[in-house]
């Protein structure tokens, strides 16, 4: 490690991470009633909060292309492994759905005194040692259909950046739509009062 901690990118990783964990625990999310709910499509807090993280960040990230701030070489997009992709994608939904958990918002949960968090918590850990070492059985599914390095949605589609931002936006105001109007016929979404006093009861 190389002194001091911002050289290296730790301290701007500790701080990314307290405000990360701050935001999820304000928005509920430690609590695996306001998830699970996002799949039985009576709280849609999750997509909501979500959806409007990656339109600002992909607002703000072309913002400071445009006017100079960032160049084109200054952040790092990974390879996408679409098969890989999907089947993580898979797995980690269904764990979400039945536990109420991913691995954010296990470690927001239990920071917030939800033990149960701590299960999902070593699930991962475990889940992550596993893959390393099985690795080399996995690695022809892993790379399979891989796209080159960089690839992103703009090169996917041929469309502009912009466009591309308006077009998630587009999808954001129409989930918006359809989540608040779930949440008036399903009953939620689940208030901040219910969530302390599910948080007491687990205390």
């Amino acid at each position: 490690m190389i002194w001091p901690l911002y050289d290296s990118g730790v301290a701007a990783g500790l701080l990314a991470g307290f405000l990360f964990g701050f935001v999820l625990e304000n928005a509920g999310f430690g609590s695996p009633r306001k998830l699970t709910g996002q799949f039985r499509l009576e709280d849609w807090s999750v997509f909501k909060v979500m959806f409007t993280a990656v339109i600002v960040a992909a607002l703000l990230l072309w913002l400071s292309k445009q006017i100079g701030f960032m160049g084109g070489g200054s952040y790092y997009v990974p390879t996408p492994f679409y098969v890989a992709m999907a089947v993580g994608g898979l797995l980690i939904g269904a764990g979400f759905a039945i536990g109420g958990y991913c691995p954010g918002t296990s470690v927001a949960g239990l920071a917030g005194g939800r033990f149960d968090a701590l299960v999902f918590m070593v699930g991962m850990l475990l889940g992550t040692a596993l893959f390393a070492a099985w690795f080399g059985p996995l690695e022809e599914l892993y790379l399979a259909t891989s796209g080159p390095q960089g690839q992103t949605l703009m090169d996917l589609s041929g469309l502009p950046e912009w466009l591309i931002i308006v077009a998630l936006a587009a999808v954001a105001w129409g989930g918006f739509r359809l989540g608040s109007t779930l949440e008036r016929k399903l009953g939620g979404p689940y208030q901040a009062s219910d969530l302390f006093r599910e948080s007491n009861n687990h205390n």
